[in-house]
């Protein structure tokens, strides 16, 4: 089985977060015996000499390189809205990805082609597919939907590509429903998660103590994590609006936040008007390879998501999953599929601060339910989320599709 991927997010360095699930699904892959080529526009970060299990072929598409604004998570501000100057070099991307994906189909002869993001590669796919008939696979993790309802022209492409797709994926029925309504065809849709690797990410409570040290956080501090781009829907607001009850129960609670973006600002000064500045600490950018410590010093993840847009499943609620840790989310963004209200943590409403506030206070006084509910988490993260389990899932669709050919 021959796949070819088109991404323009994937990880450039040791570290870097973009398209980390691109890279691990692609991994993941060829350990099941796929040869996989990957499709990628060019990027100054790039390290050459970082080791991946797939071909990598990059192109370039405006000059000089600074131009090249498309992708690795700049292209949106504050997951919103697009920035101006991605959608003034999006025709020479568009055109440019389209002629290197036509020429590794050349070299390649994939039996699938596999887009992740519906605009701008699952376009570029789907004109690929349509010129040589190798069936189009399109993913969309959830900040392409943007892009996709912009306006009349991109909400016609988004149709176009949809209707060449011979399967559509998403991560959550947010995104399902959205897929429908710009033209994806039901019988040819699945609803499929991204994993994790429960043998890379695990329980560490080592690295957690020497995190917990390196930070000035107490052991008998309560500590709440958040990880996550700070852009509206990621639902950080609601979170830091319950800290005020949060304490009321739990003197010895702290937040921790782990990320960085257009909210950042604007999470400090809610927190300053409420009084809770000194128990919310924002670590900023953690680089991938370290992030394990942070969930491993943790006592919960909470994920506020919001549908404000759309969102798919969070990676780093999987990730903290792994880590054999409890979960508080909302009952949106793909938050349900992996989090059993009750079992592995809690579902709360999304814009709401109190939710969050008592399921958060019914955990700080129990170290026994974070053990039982963090316990499960893990064993949900071997048995049913883990990688291979997800690749195989995958690679029979292609299957599939190649022995049946592009649809019509």
């Amino acid at each position: 089985m021959r796949v070819l991927v088109l991404s323009h997010n994937l990880p450039r360095f040791r570290g870097d977060f973009s398209g980390t699930f691109v890279d691990a699904l692609c991994r993941a892959m060829g350990a099941e015996g796929a040869q996989v080529e990957v499709v990628a526009p060019h990027d100054v970060a790039y390290d050459t000499s970082l080791p991946r299990p797939y071909s990598l072929h990059t192109y370039r598409y405006a000059w000089p390189a600074s131009l090249q604004t498309v992708g690795y998570m700049r292209s949106l501000a504050g997951d919103l809205k697009p920035r101006r100057a991605s959608l003034l070099v999006a025709p020479s991307m568009l055109l440019a990805g389209t002629l290197a994906c036509l020429r590794r189909v050349r070299l390649f002869r994939p039996d699938v082609i596999h887009a992740h993001w519906l605009l701008p590669n699952g376009l570029i796919g789907a004109v690929a597919s349509r010129l040589t008939g190798i069936p189009l696979v399109v993913s969309m993790p959830g900040s392409d939907l943007l892009v996709a309802r912009l306006n009349p022209l991109s909400r016609a492409l988004a149709r176009f590509t949809l209707r060449t797709a011979s399967l559509v994926t998403a991560n959550s029925h947010e995104l399902e429903g959205v897929a429908y309504t710009l033209g994806a065809r039901q019988e040819h849709f699945d609803l499929v998660i991204y994993g994790v690797d429960p043998q890379a990410i695990r329980p560490d409570p080592e690295a957690g103590r020497a995190l917990r040290h390196e930070r000035g956080i107490a052991p008998d501090e309560f500590l709440i994590l958040a990880v996550g781009r700070m852009v509206p829907k990621k639902g950080f607001r609601y979170l830091v609006e319950a800290m005020p009850s949060v304490l009321a129960v739990s003197q010895r609670a702290r937040l921790l936040f782990v990320g960085n973006g257009d909210e950042r600002a604007a999470l400090e000064s809610t927190a300053r008007q409420l009084g809770v500045a000194e128990r919310v600490d924002f670590a900023g950018v953690v680089p991938r390879h370290e992030i394990t410590a942070f969930y491993n010093a943790a006592d919960v993840l909470v994920m506020p998501s919001v549908t404000e847009p759309e969102d798919g499943l969070n990676v780093c609620v999987l990730d903290a999953m792994a880590c054999a840790k409890p979960i508080v989310a909302t009952m949106v963004a793909g938050n349900p599929l992996v989090v059993r209200d009750g079992v592995n943590g809690f579902l709360v409403p999304e814009r709401q601060a109190w939710p969050l506030a008592e399921r958060l206070a019914r955990l700080a006084p129990s170290s026994e339910l974070r053990r039982r509910l963090g316990s499960e988490s893990r064993r949900l993260a071997e048995g049913e989320f883990a990688w291979p389990q997800i690749a195989r899932r995958y690679l029979d669709h292609f299957r599939r599709l190649a022995s049946c050919g592009s649809l019509e």
